[in-house]
């Protein structure tokens, strides 16, 4: 049944998303069609998951979700957002440090920083400034496509002349029409009781749809949101970084531990080549705790003699690995899965496995980097694949670690045209930064085993006979699908409204019946009465 339901659901949706796309066409293209620009248009016509995202926020109601759009294509086309480069804006902007993103918070969102103290309102820089947030907010909607951003005005050290309604009002506005669905929250951190009215404004305009995302925390509660590893110290965390420019701050990946163990830099690598090529195996090489250089690739001699041991080892080695679901379709190599990587806390949840293909026609150069090296292992982390195969790539806890929605993954691929006579370390110092592809994976952590592992730390006694169940229940919920998730919860509202139609009628219906109860009483009484002996 719950399965007709999401099917249903889907159909629905595809309807929905179909004839908005038509409206969108015949009301608001056919006149003018130089009040947008055309690739954002193109876009809107291929992509349903953009198209969803309106509908979403717009409670599904099309003549909003259409106006909605209007709005926002028009906004795009007035500041440029398409061609907002780096070099576009004024280079002070970035390097007085009011916004920018660093860190993730208890959820896993990334975090979106306006340092309140450093603005102050002017007249001649506002479209700048505006122009600003929104390279900031393309700049994540393009790395991180549909993940939600929570928002931190630090507050601390700010006075009502660092308070610009215009410029908030524009903020606001850039999460509740331009970039629906991005906005995971938005806290409010250590304001100062003077500027309560500005605030309460600002909560008006949020709206009834985004008003229970505005947060306001003091120092110590601020925690409840974000761990103290990405809080600075100025409110309670252990955050090291400060901010500088250039280069933008971004996510920190590294070499991940491989199957030769911890990867010495790119720069260490010529000064201490051959130094441990003598280690043979996995075992010995892992538990040394030396660095040890990677066996440079000579990929024309090595890939015919690799074959063969490769093929053997890989079943062993992908034996548990969580299979993925999902695939993107690179312009290099295909990636799956194509958002997120799955970890639990079980014996069969330490593995997930990321499948590389190899959609050119030469061979494609490949490295893995993570956020946490000190977390996991991967097999490989770096080779190359040939033209028209593919590479599974084991990415495992490493001994008790544990996965975290904050934890990032960066896959890199680069083509190479003369494979036959390039080393790897080599070939990656060379290649241009604009040849590389790029293409990041989040963490999941499956949320059942959580809960399970939560409730046996706080009582093991209660909760162990009800341990196994939940890890079951958690093993199949990791594979649900997010998308598919909201098309269920979607139905179900649709068949809760209608229930609660049905049960309108139903009320009224019985009205009607005790109305016409009492008529036929009173009529009798009236004919009793009439019948009586004057």
């Amino acid at each position: 049944m719950a399965e007709l339901e999401q099917h249903e659901g889907e159909q629905d949706m595809d309807k929905k998303i179909e004839e908005t796309r038509q409206r969108f066409k015949n009301e608001f293209l056919q006149d003018s069609t130089d009040r947008y620009d055309s690739r954002d248009v193109e876009r809107l016509q291929k992509d349903d998951a953009l198209m969803e995202g309106y509908l979403q926020w717009r409670m599904y109601v099309i003549d909003d979700a259409l106006k909605m759009i209007d709005e926002s294509l028009q906004w795009r086309k007035e500041y440029g957002v398409n061609d907002i480069t780096e070099s576009t804006i004024p280079k002070w902007m970035f390097e007085t440090g009011a916004v920018f993103l660093h860190g993730y918070d208890r959820e896993g969102n990334k975090l979106f920083w306006f340092k309140v103290k450093l603005h102050f309102k002017d007249t001649k820089t506002i479209v700048d400034k505006k122009k600003y947030v929104a390279f900031w907010l393309e700049r994540y909607a393009k790395k991180e496509p549909g993940m939600p951003l929570t928002v931190i005005f630090d507050m601390a050290d700010s006075g009502l002349s660092n308070i610009d309604m215009e410029f908030v009002k524009y903020i606001v506005n850039c999460f509740k029409v331009y970039y629906p669905k991005y906005l995971s929250k938005m806290i409010i951190v250590d304001m100062p009781w003077i500027m309560n009215a500005a605030w309460k404004i600002v909560k008006s305009w949020l709206g009834p749809e985004a008003i229970s995302k505005l947060k306001f925390a003091s120092k110590s509660e601020i925690q409840g949101y974000i761990g103290p590893e990405y809080l600075p110290p100025h409110m309670g965390g252990t955050d090291p970084f400060k901010y500088s420019y250039p280069p933008l701050p971004d996510d920190d990946f590294q070499t991940p531990i491989s199957e030769n163990g911890p990867i010495v830099s790119e720069d260490e690598t010529e000064s201490k080549e051959g130094e441990m090529e003598s280690r043979e195996t996995l075992e010995s090489s892992f538990n040394s705790e030396v660095a040890v250089k990677p066996k440079k690739v000579n990929f024309l001699e090595d890939s015919l003699r690799a074959d063969d041991n490769d093929k053997g080892e890989t079943s062993a080695r992908t034996k548990g690995a969580r299979k993925p679901l999902t695939t993107f379709k690179g312009p290099l190599l295909d990636v799956s899965p194509a958002e997120e990587l799955s970890f639990g806390s079980g014996e069969m949840e330490k593995k997930s496995l990321i499948i590389l293909s190899n959609v050119t026609k030469n061979n494609v150069a490949f490295k893995v980097r993570t956020t946490a090296p000190e977390k996991y292992r991967v097999k490989p982390s770096s080779s190359c694949c040939e033209a028209g195969a593919s590479v599974d790539i084991v990415v495992s806890l490493h001994g008790g670690s544990q996965a975290s929605p904050q934890d990032r993954f960066l896959v890199m691929a680069a083509e190479m045209d003369n494979a036959g006579s390039q080393e790897l370390a080599q070939f990656w110092k060379e290649v241009p930064k604009t040849k590389i592809m790029e293409h990041r994976l989040r963490c999941h952590v499956l949320e059942g085993i959580k809960t399970t592992l939560n409730s046996l730390r706080d009582s093991p006694v209660e909760t162990a006979v009800s341990g196994q169940q939940e890890f079951h229940t958690a093993a199949l919920d990791g594979n649900l699908n997010f998308k598919s998730l909201m098309r269920v919860i979607t139905c179900n509202a649709r068949l809760e409204q209608k229930l609660n139609t049905c049960l309108w009628v139903q009320k009224v219906l019985i009205g009607l019946v005790l109305v016409l109860m009492v008529l036929n009483m009173l009529c009798l009484y009236l004919l009793a009465t009439s019948q009586l002996p004057s």
